[in-house]
C-alpha cells in the first residue's frame, strides 16, 4: 500500500472502514457477527458536504459513530489531514474529539436536563481546555450568537426551549471545541417541517463562516438535494453509488438508488419519477445474501449478481457504482 499521507490530502480519508457485532443466539451457540458497516470507503474535502443516505438498518448511524469516536472500527483506516486518526494514543485520541464533533438527532434526548444551558457548553471545555471561567463563558457567549440565542438563555434550562432552539443548542455544542468536521446525524428529522428550513439554513451559514466540512446523515432526499455537494447511497452496510449531488438527482444508476429517488415527493409534475415499489424485507446484516446484497428485491439481477459481488467501480463523471448493470 502507498503511503497515505501526502500534501494534498483530502480532509477526511475513510478506509475500508468495518464495524461488527457480535450477538449470541444462545447459552451454547457460537456468536455470530452483525455487519453493521462492511466496507466504506470516502473522502471529505474542507467545507464541503457529503451525504449519507438509505434505509434504517443500512448503517449510516454506525458510520457517524465511528467518525465521532463513539465506538471503535472493527477494521479500516481512518485519516486526518494525512494524518491516522486510529493511532491509539492520547494524543491523537485529543485532537480527534477536538476536529470532529456531531450532533444527534434528537434535541429533546441530547441535552441534559438536569443542567443550564451555559453549563452544557461549557462542558466540552472543561474537559478539553485550560481556559479560566470568564475564558469559558465569553466563548459560550459568543457561540451562541453564531447560532441566533439570545445571551439571556445562558441560565435557563433545556425544557424552556423549542425544538428549533434546543438544536441550535445541540449545534453550538458542537462548536465549542472549534472543529472541522461535524457529523450530523439527522439533526432535523425531529423538528416541525416550518423549523427545519431555519435550522438547514444556520448550518449552511456556519460552513460559509467557519469552514466546517459536514457528514450529513439523512433518510430524507429533499433535504439531501438542498445541502449536500456529495451522496453516499448506503445498502446493508455498504456504499453502492457515490457522487455529485446533481450526478445522483438527475441520472441515478444503481437500481437501488433509482427505488430511492422514485419516492421522493416532488412538486414540478416534470421532475416526478415512476414510483420504483421495492418488494421484500431489508435482509439481516447477521446473514447478509451471497453476491449483491440488493439482488433479492433487484429487478434487474442476475444469476451473476446472485454469485458475485459487484466491484465499485469509477465511471464517467468520477462517479463510483457497485453494479454489474450500469447504463452508460
Amino acid at each position: 500500500m502507498t503511503d497515505p499521507i501526502k500534501e494534498n490530502a483530502p480532509l477526511l480519508n475513510a478506509i475500508g472502514l468495518k464495524k461488527y457485532y457480535p450477538v449470541k443466539k444462545g447459552l451454547l451457540a457460537k456468536p455470530q457477527l452483525v455487519k453493521a458497516l462492511d466496507g466504506v470507503s470516502f473522502q471529505l474535502e474542507r467545507g464541503k458536504t457529503l451525504a449519507v443516505v438509505g434505509e434504517s438498518g443500512c448503517g449510516k448511524s454506525t458510520l457517524g459513530r465511528l467518525l465521532a469516536m463513539i465506538e471503535q472500527p472493527t477494521e479500516g483506516e481512518l485519516y486526518y489531514n494525512g494524518q491516522n486518526f486510529l493511532e491509539n494514543n492520547a494524543k491523537t485520541k485529543a485532537l480527534r474529539r477536538k476536529k470532529i464533533q456531531i450532533v444527534f438527532q434528537n434535541p429533546y434526548a441530547s441535552l441534559n436536563p438536569r443542567k443550564k444551558i451555559g453549563a452544557i457548553l461549557e462542558e466540552p471545555l472543561v474537559i478539553n481546555t485550560t481556559l479560566s471561567a470568564q475564558q469559558r463563558k465569553e466563548k459560550v457567549l459568543s457561540i451562541m450568537e453564531k447560532v441566533g440565542l439570545r445571551p439571556e438563555f445562558y441560565d435557563r434550562y433545556p425544557h424552556m426551549f423549542s425544538g428549533g432552539q434546543r438544536q441550535r443548542i445541540a449545534i453550538a455544542r458542537g462548536l465549542m471545541l472549534e472543529p472541522d468536521i461535524v457529523v450530523a446525524d439527522e439533526p432535523v428529522s425531529a423538528l416541525d417541517v416550518s423549523v427545519r428550513a431555519q435550522v438547514l439554513n444556520l448550518m449552511m451559514d456556519l460552513q460559509d463562516e467557519l469552514g466546517l466540512s459536514y457528514v450529513f446523515i439523512s433518510h430524507d432526499l429533499s433535504v439531501v438535494e438542498h445541502i449536500a455537494d456529495e451522496v453516499m447511497v448506503m445498502y446493508l452496510g455498504r456504499c453502492v453509488e457515490k457522487g455529485r449531488t446533481a450526478q445522483i438527482f438527475s441520472n441515478p444508476q444503481h437500481p437501488y438508488t433509482q427505488a430511492l429517488l422514485s419516492a421522493t415527493p416532488r412538486l414540478s409534475p416534470h421532475l416526478r419519477r415512476e414510483r420504483i415499489k421495492l418488494t421484500g424485507e431489508l435482509p439481516s446484516p447477521i446473514n447478509p445474501p451471497k453476491g449483491c446484497a440488493f439482488n433479492p428485491r433487484c429487478w434487474k439481477a442476475t444469476e451473476k449478481c446472485r454469485e458475485t459481488l459487484p466491484p465499485f467501480e469509477r465511471y464517467d463523471g468520477g462517479r463510483l457504482i457497485s453494479c454489474f448493470h450500469i447504463d452508460q
